[in-house]
Order: C-alpha cells, then structure tokens, then sequence
C-alpha cells in the first residue's frame, strides 16, 4: 500500500503508471491469502461454527481440538519421512541441476544446443506418464515402501538446469580465466568460483523444489505400503471429510488443521528466504 509520502514500501514513488501496478499486486495478493486464512480459521473452529449461513472469518469460540484429533495419528513419523524425502531430494536435484545448467552454458560439446532443446522438450511431458514404469521397476527391484523408491524418481529436475544455465550465461569470464591460469579445473572452478556466486538462483531452486517434494502425492501414495513409510500429504489425505455422512461438518475442521499443518514447511521456507526467492527467479530468467 502507498504511504503518506506517496511512496510504496518499497521506497518508489507511486506514480499514474505504477499505482495500477502496484493495485493489482494488492488484489492478486488478497485473493492468494484469502483461501489460506480461511484455512487456518476454520481449522480453529468448533464443528458446529464450520458450516454456517453468515460468513466468519474471525471463530466465535477457539478450538485446538481438531489438532489434537490430528495428531492421534502418526503424524511426526510422516513429517519425519517427508523432511527425510524433500530434504535429500532437494539437495541432489540442485546439486545435479547446478552442474549441468554450468555445462550448458559454459562448456563447448558437440550437441550443446540439442541436448538443451531436449531439457526443454521434457517439462512439456507430464511426469505421471513414467509413473507405472517406475512403479514395477521398484517393486521388482524390492525397493517398495523405502526412502530409496521415495527419493531417487525426484533426482534430477530440468527446472533447476534450466534457472542455472540462464544464471551462468551470465557469469563473468574473466574469473574463469583467471582460475585457468592459476591452474584451477573445471570442478574447481564450479565448486569454488561459480557455485558460490550463485546463492540467488540456488536459494530460488531450492525453495521450489523442496516445495514441489514436500508436497508430492501420487507417487508415495503408489510406492508406500507400509504405514511408517506414509509421507505428510498421503496421511494427511486420511482427513478428508467424507460428503454425505453424519461426521461430514466435524471432517471439514479437521481436513483444515492437517492442511494446515502440511502448509506450515513451505510458507515458512518461503517468508525466510523471500528476498533471495525472488531475486534468483529474476536473475534466472534473465537471459535466453
């Protein structure tokens, strides 16, 4: 919003170009937040304040109720096994995605251009497509309900080799030519020089792809068969309220404490690394 001063918080001056902007970020930003506290606030309520003819944003009576009911189920031991899965997938992903999205846009190979038009081809596929594939390959291999068969499909993300090959178009020569001369390989130089100087763009990835992890569903509702090897979106499905039922109201409050419990990772991960999110997506994209 503007202050007094008729600048934005930002520090800019608001102007007839930038207000509009800066409105519809406004707007945007309500219609995002809005789904969320009522989430939260229905998950505070009484089962008999969840569906009522007026709308409450604000619960008549506070209830922690529904949280306890949650946590009647083993939820730490989910929580555990998906901070084990996105923690670890997401460290590889980037690690992986770093080092080819710096051979893309730093190395000279035959089939450069070719092997990064085939990056691209693959986030037009849907990954559900490999889903039954992989499926009989783990179980043959007897890798069902493990950390291994939750972990090794999400190695390897072509978002992140594509945000760091724009991030390293980018980087500057002069410090690879000075590396060389100092007798510096090319791991060095990555590991060294290049890796470090790309905190923006690996803080961005990491947020997204530990996102995209913690919140993965289908696959670990697929390869887990075992109850202790459940992550936090296949448990926290066993909250669904079933419509039609005489317990469908008390479902709803429910449903809205362990959805909001599964949210509590993300949202914080986003609010502690927000600054660096947005200037990586930004310097990721940046050139072509």
């Amino acid at each position: 919003m503007a202050r007094a001063d008729g600048f934005a918080p930002g520090g800019r001056r608001l102007g007839p170009r930038t207000l509009p902007i800066w409105l519809a970020g406004l707007v945007l930003a309500i219609l995002w937040v809005a789904p969320f506290a009522w989430m939260v606030t229905t998950s505070l309520k009484p089962p008999a304040q969840v569906m009522t003819a007026a709308i409450e944003w604000i619960p008549r009576e506070i209830t922690f109720e529904n949280y306890a009911r949650v946590f009647r189920y083993p939820v730490l031991r989910w929580a555990f096994n998906s901070l084990v899965q996105a923690t670890i997938a997401t460290a590889a992903s980037v690690l992986f995605g770093a080092m080819a999205g710096y051979a893309l846009a730093r190395l000279a190979f035959p089939g450069k251009r070719l092997l990064f038009a085939l990056f691209l081809a693959v986030l037009m596929i849907p990954s559900e497509i490999a889903v039954v594939p992989l499926l009989l390959a783990f179980i043959k291999a007897g890798l069902a309900s493990s950390y291994a068969a939750l972990i090794l499909p999400q190695i390897g993300n072509v978002l992140a080799v594509y945000v760091f090959r724009q991030f390293f178009l980018s980087f500057p020569k002069e410090l690879e030519e000075a590396a060389i001369a100092d007798g510096a390989g090319r791991l060095r130089i990555f590991f060294t020089i290049a890796l470090p100087l790309a905190r923006a763009p690996l803080i961005a990835v990491s947020v997204i792809l530990f996102t995209l992890n913690w919140n993965n569903f289908l696959w670990p509702l697929l390869i887990t068969f075992d109850e202790s090897m459940k992550t936090m979106p296949v448990g926290m499905a066993a909250f669904a309220p079933v419509v039609g039922t005489h317990t469908q109201l008390e479902g709803y409050a429910v449903a809205m404490a362990a959805a909001t419990l599964l949210c509590i990772p993300s949202v914080l991960l986003f609010l502690l690394t927000q600054r660096h999110f947005i200037r990586g997506i930004a310097m990721g994209g940046v050139k072509g």
